[in-house]
């Protein structure tokens, strides 16, 4: 699938790293360093401009480097970018950690991952169909 995109950072194109990744390194396009506080959030500009085609979004998921070193994450996780949004992507970062982070000009701050998705139409209806699981919600199967 091609999709087009506008790419106004002098970074690379969004690429996959070996041949069975299921997400692309997204960079930040920043003309000075960002610190980002402890339980600070800040939106993180990309350079990156999308048109997807419709039926898909692209997810922005964290990278597990950056959240496990550096207690770096997505606010929003996944965050969606929809079929129809033009604008430049920006990326909501946050610091979980007890110490600042400084975000560099083309770091890898995320990974976006394209998926398709299906638009639905409800059904009202007074019942639904019985299920093994039924109304179990959060921990209903125990530990094992």
């Amino acid at each position: 699938m091609e999709v087009k995109i506008v790419n106004k950072s002098h970074h690379p194109l969004p690429a996959y790293a070996t041949p069975l990744s299921a997400g692309m390194d997204i960079r930040a396009n920043l003309s000075e360093p960002v610190v980002l506080n402890p339980l600070e959030r800040k939106i993180i500009p990309t350079g990156l401009y999308i048109s997807l085609p419709e039926g898909y979004e692209a997810q922005m998921r964290p990278r597990s480097g950056l959240a496990i070193k550096h207690g770096i994450t997505l606010l929003n996780a996944p965050g969606t970018i929809d079929a129809d949004y033009r604008g430049e992507i920006g990326i909501i970062l946050v610091n979980l950690s007890n110490e600042p982070f400084e975000i560099n000009d083309g770091e890898r701050i995320c990974q976006m991952v394209i998926a398709a998705h299906s638009h639905i139409e409800w059904k009202p209806v007074e019942v639904l169909d019985d299920t093994e699981r039924g109304a179990g919600g959060f921990g209903h199967t125990g530990k094992q």
